[in-house]
Parts: structure tokens; C-alpha cells; sequence
């Protein structure tokens, strides 16, 4: 592969979705089978995994927004007319579907009597999958009316993260299950038990829109070091921000409600996002080619994050390993466990690419 920019543009893209999914991968494996006694502060390696492990979410949705924008971007076309409008309501409506089938409260279907109020809340909650879904909804909804209203997508995007961000913690104090059922209550706050409502968790996405908008409308941005330098300035930016922020409310004696929306926490992870997508960016510039298994694990997120949930936590037709053997690994058995477990998705990955490639041979 000759090196270009579209070749730097994909290899770029498909690391960072490989970076997110596994991260989220080990992540999860690592949580469920690491025994107790080695989740300690004075472990030096437990501290460090568990910093990673707050950056998971982040990453994903930070991801999910930028991909996603980026694509539709790409496409110079009007937003009547563009093909990843459909595309994109689709992979919305699968990720709020996947997401709610992963909680399935019965293995019956249909059968709710044994059903209990713990396994419905659980039903309810807004996980990952619905809350990137929701979000890619709302990014579609953004590019239509900056379309329309013909304002400035950058701009939009920055407008509404913005926003987000500065009344997740008004929003956080209303009592939202006294004004709308408890399944949409469960999208605005965590009191429902949701892991990821939409105040201040659609912020990392919509924030990933302004950088794939900016991909879009600048192209050529990958053809020098200047955009990692300037992502890496940004993402320094936000950082110190943060370690102000902190400081700031200490002196103050600020109480903080809730460490996900406190404004040094959002500030932090919008810079090691940042600073990480630098790191990226100038990785890609730097080699022509990038291992085939690494651009399958990036095309097939969605396949690998629902996959290796199931087995991890089991479903409502199936028991997970968390069942069996949850939290009961040493330190060293849970990092094998996580490595074993990435293997195995990328050799799914791998083997269905293949059937693929040996189906479309056969139809020919």
C-alpha cells in the first residue's frame, strides 16, 4: 500500500476504534474475574489499570462520535440525499435493540410474571449501547438542522457538547422518575440505576463529532504532524484545566454530588482522549500498512463488544463466566484471562472474514 492521505485517514480511523474496543474488552474481563483482594490503592498495577479502566467509556463514546460523524461528513451531499442518514437511524435503532436484548429480563420472551423489579430496573437502565445509539440520533439531528438553519457544523457540535456538559449537574438534582416513566426517566439521570444516562455521558460523543467534523472539512490534515501537534495542544489544554478545576472547587469547599459530572473529572477525560488521539494520529502517519486483524477488530466493534459481554456476563438464554468464576482470579489469571479473551475475538473476527470471502467465491 503506497502511503497517502486516505491510506493515513483509514489506518488512523480503524486504530482508534481497535484502541476502544479492546480497551473496553480487557477492561471488562479484568473487572469481572480480578478477586477482591487485589483491587488495593497500594497495588502500584492496580491503580494504573483502574485509571485506564475510568478512561474505557470515554474512549468508546468519544470514538463512536467521531467515526460516525466522519463518515457522514465524507459523504458531500446534501442531508436529504446522503446515504448514511439511513445508515445511521439504522445502527442507532440496532444499538438501542442490542443493548436492551443484552438486560433481556426473561429468558420466555413473552412470559413477564416471574419477572422481578430488580430485573426490570435492570431492563430499564441505559448502558453503553443505547446511550451511543441515543447520541447518534442526536448527531443526526444536529448535522439536519446546521444543514437547514445553514450554521456552522463545528460550531453546532461544540454549542451542544457544551451544553451537556454545564447542566449535567442541575439535571443531575431533579428527581426524573416522579415526571416520565421510569424507561425514559432512565436516559437522564442515574437514579434509575442507568451507567450511562445521557447528562454527561452523550458530551464524549457529541464532543467526538467536532473531530470527525473537523476531519471531513480538512482532509488533509493528516499529511504533516500539525494536526497531532494540535490535537496533543488540546488535549495538554484540557488536562491543566482540570488539575485548576480540582484545585479550585477544593479551596473552595465545593461538595461534589457526583465525580461524573464534576467539571474536573469532564475536563480530565476530554484531555486524555485528546492526548491519546494525538498519540494515534502521529502512529498513522508513520507506517504505510497496519495488520489485517487490526482493521477487522476496528471494522467489527460492535460484533466484538456484544460478543464478549455475552460471555462475560451471560444473557437471559445464557450463563456467563461471571457466574462461575467471578472475581475469583489473582492478578496474573485475570491478565491472561483478558489476553485470551481478545484473542478469541479477533480470531472470530478473522474466521467470519474469511466465510465472507469464501461465500462471495462460491456466489462467483
Amino acid at each position: 500500500m503506497h502511503t497517502t492521505d486516505q491510506a493515513h485517514r483509514i489506518i488512523f480511523i480503524d486504530l482508534m476504534r481497535t484502541i476502544a474496543v479492546l480497551q473496553m474488552v480487557q477492561g471488562h474481563t479484568i473487572d469481572v474475574l480480578l478477586a477482591e483482594q487485589f483491587r488495593s490503592a497500594e497495588l502500584p498495577v492496580y491503580v494504573v489499570w483502574h485509571f485506564l479502566r475510568g478512561m474505557t467509556a470515554p474512549i468508546f463514546m468519544f470514538t463512536a462520535g467521531t467515526v460516525f460523524t466522519y463518515l457522514f461528513r465524507s459523504v458531500k451531499k446534501p442531508f436529504t440525499k446522503n446515504y448514511r442518514v439511513k445508515k445511521g437511524v439504522r445502527r442507532a435503532f440496532l444499538l438501542l435493540f442490542l443493548g436492551y436484548m443484552l438486560r433481556y429480563p426473561t429468558w420466555t420472551i413473552f412470559e413477564f410474571s416471574d419477572v422481578t423489579t430488580e430485573q426490570w430496573n435492570l431492563f430499564y437502565s441505559v448502558d453503553v449501547l443505547q446511550l451511543i445509539g441515543f447520541s447518534l440520533l442526536v448527531l443526526l439531528f444536529i448535522l439536519f438542522l446546521s444543514e437547514k438553519f445553514n450554521f456552522k457544523f463545528l460550531s453546532s457540535f461544540v454549542i451542544v457538547t457544551t451544553f451537556i456538559f454545564l447542566v449535567s449537574p442541575f439535571v443531575y438534582r431533579i428527581d426524573w422518575i416522579s415526571i416520565f416513566p421510569e424507561p425514559l426517566a432512565a436516559y437522564f439521570y442515574a437514579g434509575t440505576g442507568s451507567l450511562f444516562p445521557l447528562f454527561p455521558w452523550a458530551g464524549y460523543v457529541i464532543s467526538g463529532g467536532v473531530l470527525g467534523n473537523y476531519l471531513a472539512e480538512n482532509p488533509l490534515v493528516f499529511k504533516t504532524t500539525r494536526f497531532s501537534i494540535i490535537i496533543a495542544i488540546f488535549g495538554a489544554t484540557f488536562t491543566l484545566i482540570a488539575l485548576i478545576s480540582e484545585v479550585a472547587l477544593e479551596n473552595l469547599q465545593i461538595p461534589t454530588l457526583n465525580p461524573q459530572i464534576d467539571p474536573a473529572t469532564i475536563f480530565f477525560r476530554i484531555g486524555f482522549v485528546l492526548l491519546l488521539t494525538s498519540v494515534v494520529s502521529f502512529v498513522s502517519l508513520r507506517v504505510d500498512r497496519i495488520p489485517n486483524l487490526i482493521i477487522l477488530a476496528g471494522r467489527n466493534t460492535l460484533l466484538i463488544y456484544v460478543v464478549h459481554l455475552i460471555i462475560l456476563y451471560g444473557s437471559a438464554w445464557s450463563p456467563g463466566i461471571n457466574l462461575m468464576w467471578g472475581r475469583s482470579f489473582s492478578g496474573w489469571e485475570a491478565f491472561i484471562a483478558a489476553l485470551i479473551m481478545i484473542a478469541l475475538m479477533t480470531l472470530m473476527v478473522l474466521i467470519i472474514h474469511k466465510l465472507k470471502i469464501r461465500n462471495k467465491e462460491l456466489v462467483t
